[in-house]
């Protein structure tokens, strides 16, 4: 496909070259220490990193917060555990304390009837040896 707009050649070339050598002069620019742009885009950039540092230690210092607040959320929720493990076992203690309570005194109750249970035989068997000696 041919250009139709009457260019020839050696100006196609020739404008190449000259797009070639002000891309050539705009890097070259860019890279000038001196140059007031290269300047202003480092200044924002200096700008950009400072704001990120400044992001990241908000953000370490927030996350140190955070695991100072768990550590003492952790500490406080040991000391009501162990406040109510040892509410527990008082309650615990005193609960074996009321058993022990009711069974002594099942047992005594217990021993006291098989008391009388024995002393009534005891005292059936004597009757019997009377009534047997007498004659009744």
């Amino acid at each position: 496909m041919g250009s139709n707009d009457g260019t020839s050649l050696e100006d196609r070339l020739s404008r190449a070259a000259e797009a070639k050598s002000s891309m050539l002069a705009k890097f070259k620019r860019a890279l000038d220490p001196n140059n007031p742009e290269a300047l202003e885009k480092r200044k924002q950039r200096e700008v950009i990193v400072a704001a990120r540092a400044a992001r990241a230690s908000q953000r370490e210092s927030a996350r140190q917060e955070q695991a100072r607040e768990l550590a003492r959320q952790t500490a406080l929720a040991a000391e009501a555990g162990a406040r109510a493990a040892a509410e527990a076992e008082r309650a615990a203690a005193a609960q074996a304390e009321r058993e022990m309570m009711k069974q002594a005194e099942r047992d005594a109750a217990l021993e006291a009837e098989q008391k009388a249970k024995r002393d009534a035989r005891y005292a059936a068997r004597k009757t019997a040896q009377k009534r047997r000696r007498r004659g009744y």
